[in-house]
């Protein structure tokens, strides 16, 4: 536990680049102040991996790793989420293994949370902040809501548009500004400014993109498809070879609008029960992206992530009947960057080979 009357630095674990969202809600809503996970790194995930059970899965190391390298900046109250599969359980671990490790912290763990019962979501908010305003949370949610939407909007836009870039490194750019600007947001008003100006400048950036593109889905579970150090960029490395990529999986069809059911029916023809957590969700993506006319799908997950193992018989069985290639990804800790380029240029190179059989057929 934190020390009494101890100023209150809360942290999540860094996904994506959602963490200035999080930022915004803990500093305007809990009234408390937000320490941002460094970058993740190397480091990141060697120390996670060195404080881990062997074979617990790797986002479990990667939100370890971010715990220690916070808490070694200050934080003292941990959050963490909740899921459907084993996530539900990584809070209790995290907390213990950093207890034993000596840290002294407050941890609010959202798996234990009562989401029917007011008092239950009272009590785990007062572990953010004990004084906390329910008014001034409530007040903050909508432009956080709309902060991830933007955000999500974006690098949507990003992903369809960055291989194609004129000029080496404008989008990374702009996207570093942007980034910037979402750290100073204080109300709505500002991030509707920050909206119009920084879509209308990204539109702006000169594109030489062709009428056909290659196009291809990325699917998988939820933390390691939405963080890229821990897909090692695979979405950078897609466009460097002029693809465009796709990826649905993000907090604004997730949490927000809400595609789960939706998903999951749309998915019964291949999956009659649910395998768990997004594994569903992954079947319906590739579903999804293989009527909409990809060219390739790929799914990455975390090495024994056992509902995306289920889904992958399912998504060569759609690779077989729809003649698309589909290619699988398992990260742990040891994963090779050099392993990944190379099965990503063989994927390359069965999706141009698939184009131009279908081209002979016509």
């Amino acid at each position: 536990m934190a020390e009494v009357n101890q100023e209150i630095i809360a942290c999540f674990p860094q996904w994506g680049n959602y963490s200035y969202a999080f930022k915004f809600l803990i500093e305007r809503g809990f009234g408390v102040k937000y320490q941002t996970p460094p970058p993740i790194t190397r480091r990141t995930l060697e120390l996670g991996s060195r404080h881990s059970p062997d074979y617990v899965c790797v986002p479990f190391k990667y939100c370890l790793g971010c715990y220690i390298e916070a808490l070694e900046q200050g934080a003292n109250c941990l959050m963490q989420i909740f899921g459907a599969c084993r996530l539900n359980y990584y809070g209790e671990l995290a907390a213990q293994i950093l207890s034993d490790m000596g840290y002294k912290f407050q941890f609010m763990n959202m798996a234990e949370i009562k989401w029917t019962s007011p008092r239950s979501i009272m009590e785990h908010m007062k572990m953010i902040n004990p004084n906390v305003s329910i008014t001034k949370v409530v007040a903050a949610l909508p432009t956080m809501i709309n902060m991830i939407k933007l955000i999500d909007q974006f690098d949507d836009y990003l992903r369809h548009n960055i291989g194609f870039e004129v000029n080496d490194g404008d989008f990374e750019a702009l996207q570093k500004e942007f980034l910037a600007a979402l750290a100073t947001i204080e109300n709505g008003k500002q991030l509707k400014r920050v909206k119009k100006d920084f879509l209308r400048r990204m539109k702006k950036i000169p594109v030489n993109k062709p009428a056909k593109t290659l196009k291809v889905g990325m699917v998988g579970d939820y933390y390691t498809v939405q963080e890229p150090f821990s897909n090692y960029y695979m979405e950078k490395e897609l466009a460097a070879m002029g693809m465009e990529v796709f990826r649905d999986m993000n907090l604004t069809n997730t949490l927000i609008n809400n595609q789960w059911k939706k998903r999951h029916r749309f998915a019964k023809k291949y999956a009659k029960f649910n395998p768990g957590a997004t594994a569903t969700f992954t079947i319906a993506e590739a579903l999804s992206y293989v009527h909409q006319g990809m060219d390739g799908v790929i799914q990455v997950k975390a090495f024994g992530c056992t509902p995306e193992i289920d889904a992958m018989p399912i998504l060569q069985n759609i690779s077989n009947d729809y003649r698309i290639p589909i290619l699988n990804f398992s990260f742990d800790s040891q994963t090779s960057e050099t392993g990944i380029k190379t099965r990503l240029e063989a994927f390359y190179d069965m999706v141009i080979a698939r184009k131009n059989t279908t081209k002979g057929d016509k």
